[in-house]
Order: C-alpha cells, then sequence, then structure tokens
C-alpha cells in the first residue's frame, strides 16, 4: 500500500502544471442533485446494506485508531 502512495506522491511532486479545482462548496449548492435527508436508523440501514461501505468505514476507523496512538507515542517522546 505505502509503495503506491509514495510513488503517486513523487509523480504528484515533480508535476509543475496548475492542478484544476474540480468540487468546491459553491458548486456543490448549486448543483442539480436531490438531497438525501436521513435519519439516523435509515443510514444505518443503508450502510449496512453495502458490505463493501461497512468494511471500508470499519477499516478506516481502525487505521486511524492505530495512527492516533502512534501520534501520541510521538508527541510523547518529544517533552
Amino acid at each position: 500500500r505505502w509503495r503506491y502512495q509514495s510513488v503517486l506522491l513523487s509523480e504528484l511532486e515533480s508535476r509543475q502544471d496548475p492542478l484544476p479545482r474540480r468540487l468546491d462548496p459553491a458548486t456543490a449548492r448549486t448543483a442539480d442533485l436531490a438531497r438525501l435527508d436521513l435519519s439516523e436508523s435509515r443510514f444505518r440501514w443503508l450502510l449496512n446494506e453495502d458490505a463493501m461501505a461497512t468494511e471500508k468505514l470499519a477499516e478506516g476507523i481502525r487505521r486511524f485508531a492505530v495512527d492516533a496512538v502512534q501520534l501520541e507515542k510521538l508527541i510523547a517522546g518529544l517533552s
């Protein structure tokens, strides 16, 4: 995983051409999209129905927790 990220970052760092902004809040507000009005129970049901979304969310939370612990250790080592 990290190998591909470093290759991508290296490629991005070496580019000099401008990177156009594709998404921004003003464009989102004027977009012709139906607004989703979800209760927590409806959100949980829809998330539960999407196995990949459920697993990716859980994976992200687990990795974030590991990174938070590593950051706390790093900060503790600075004092």
